[in-house]
């Protein structure tokens, strides 16, 4: 079940909401998780019962654990409670990819491949192992106090606006909000929650939808007839694509969040007008990005051995988050390739001052869009090879020639896209400076601010809705995480 679908929107959200805001306070975590294990067990039946059984095992894991005084019977469950998730997670999303591989070798040196069932990927199993991993962690750490009961813990863990694909929210950011939101069950933040989510909503529906109609059509050709203007168009699409579907769900999540009384972290902040490829990962996935940098580049050494580790350092936590974000090489070469960027900044870094606001050609907003850009050729593409061939396309590999598959739709919101995502470099106009503002207003209905976005917002969901309702092209990019 995503966001993005008429049972969703029609039928659960609004029998939950209901639900949940009319039961006593101390039944809201037991309406919350069963709508969570509803909502999980309606999109991956088979799974649930896997995902229960680990969260039984790890919370035992980690009672043990904050029981223990020994450091080393301590660190011996912190290694059991990392073991399994990241086992589970090797298992489910990454055999099929080895094997596959390991079979190719095998062919190449005359062998008989091995046999294999291939093994089908849980929903959401990205993100709620680092979920998971950040609660043994953070009790290891002795950061916040472990949860006094089961039910709590598998809430943490399943709470259905960011079950599926985020924001991946640490333990130690909503411990508290996990046994009691008093103070974040407030009609302005229903009400913030709401429009946050129609906003959400909009950015997919209204949006990404269309440009991804746009991105598959030229995806599907073969490399090599795709010329220099539909080869830019392809892949500007589907930069806005990305942003616009992945950032939309985040928003629903955070919405959702905030009508039930929890703060999720920010994800996304204007990701596209950064000066620098460093800069773009402190605004793009931002809650990924702080769990490497505190769970995997800082234990790792961070930059306290010299720039050499250093620089070792980045490129593995690239590498490994491209590895995360998919069972293939070319998710593993994207990694690999804004690592190479990451260090390259970090190099230069040095010899100017890149954030200063005076940069160079190089930590600009218009090349750091392109490198990015070049990038997702490399997330998009079913192979390697492929995306080479794209690339090649796009600087003239392929001659030139009129572009394909435009119409009037996809331009207007190929514009569209484009102004909100660059609106961030004009002087004062920072989007997430407004939202600052716009979450600290306190609503009234006599306001005619909040009357008109009020409005807007209804106008937003019901275009929404209709094309929900419509069967449109909905598909979701970070659904297969």
């Amino acid at each position: 079940m995503v966001f993005s679908s008429s049972i969703f929107l029609f039928y659960f959200l609004p029998v939950f909401l209901v639900v949940y805001l009319l039961v006593g306070r101390k039944f809201k975590n037991g309406v919350a998780l069963l709508a969570s294990l509803l909502f999980y067990g309606f999109g991956s039946p088979k799974f649930l019962l896997v995902l229960l059984a680990s969260i039984v095992i790890d919370y035992f894991l980690v009672r043990q654990l904050s029981k223990s005084e020994a450091p080393k019977r301590r660190k011996l469950f912190l290694v059991l409670s990392v073991i399994l998730n990241i086992g589970l997670l090797a298992y489910f999303k990454y055999a099929n990819f080895f094997i596959e591989n390991f079979n190719a070798l095998l062919s190449a040196f005359g062998s008989s491949p091995m046999r294999w069932t291939k093994v089908v990927l849980p929903i959401g199993i990205s993100f709620f192992t680092f979920q998971k991993m950040s609660y043994t962690i953070d009790v290891y750490r002795k950061t916040s106090a472990p949860l006094k009961n089961i039910a709590d813990y598998a809430l943490f863990i399943m709470l259905f606006p960011q079950l599926i694909a985020g924001p991946i929210v640490r333990y130690n950011e909503i411990a508290d909000q996990i046994t009691d939101r008093r103070a974040n069950e407030t009609t302005d933040n229903r009400i913030l929650g709401f429009y946050r989510f129609v906003l959400g909503l909009s950015k997919k529906m209204l949006i990404a939808n269309i440009l991804a109609e746009y991105v598959d059509q030229v995806f599907a050709l073969p490399a090599t007839e795709i010329g220099v203007s539909t080869a830019w168009l392809g892949i500007l699409a589907y930069t806005f694509q990305i942003y616009f579907d992945f950032s939309g769900y985040s928003d629903m999540a955070i919405g959702i969040g905030r009508m039930i009384g929890f703060k999720f972290p920010e994800n996304f902040n204007n990701p596209y007008i950064s000066r620098s490829v460093t800069e773009f990962w402190k605004r793009w996935h931002i809650t990924l990005g702080r769990w490497m940098m505190d769970y995997l580049y800082i234990p790792l050494g961070g930059n306290r051995r010299g720039k050499g580790r250093t620089y070792l350092n980045l490129w593995i936590v690239f590498f490994l988050s491209g590895l995360w974000h998919g069972a293939a090489w070319t998710f593993v070469a994207w990694g690999a390739y804004h690592g190479l960027f990451i260090c390259l900044d970090k190099l230069l870094s040095g010899k100017r001052k890149v954030e200063s606001g005076k940069f160079s050609v190089f930590h600009s907003p218009l090349s750091t869009f392109v490198i990015v850009m070049i990038g997702w050729v490399l997330f998009r593409s079913d192979t390697i090879g492929y995306a080479v061939q794209y690339v090649g396309a796009m600087f003239g590999a392929n001659g030139s020639s009129p572009a394909l598959f435009v119409n009037s739709q996809f331009v207007t919101t190929l514009i569209i896209a484009a102004f909100f995502s660059f609106i961030g470099l004009v002087p004062n106009a920072n989007l997430k400076s407004k939202l600052d503002k716009f979450s600290t207003f306190h609503f009234s209905l006599s306001t005619p601010r909040c009357v008109l976005i009020g409005l807007v917002m209804i106008i937003l969901l019901v275009l929404s809705a209709s094309f929900i309702l419509k069967g449109s092209f909905n598909p979701f990019i970070y659904f297969r995480f």
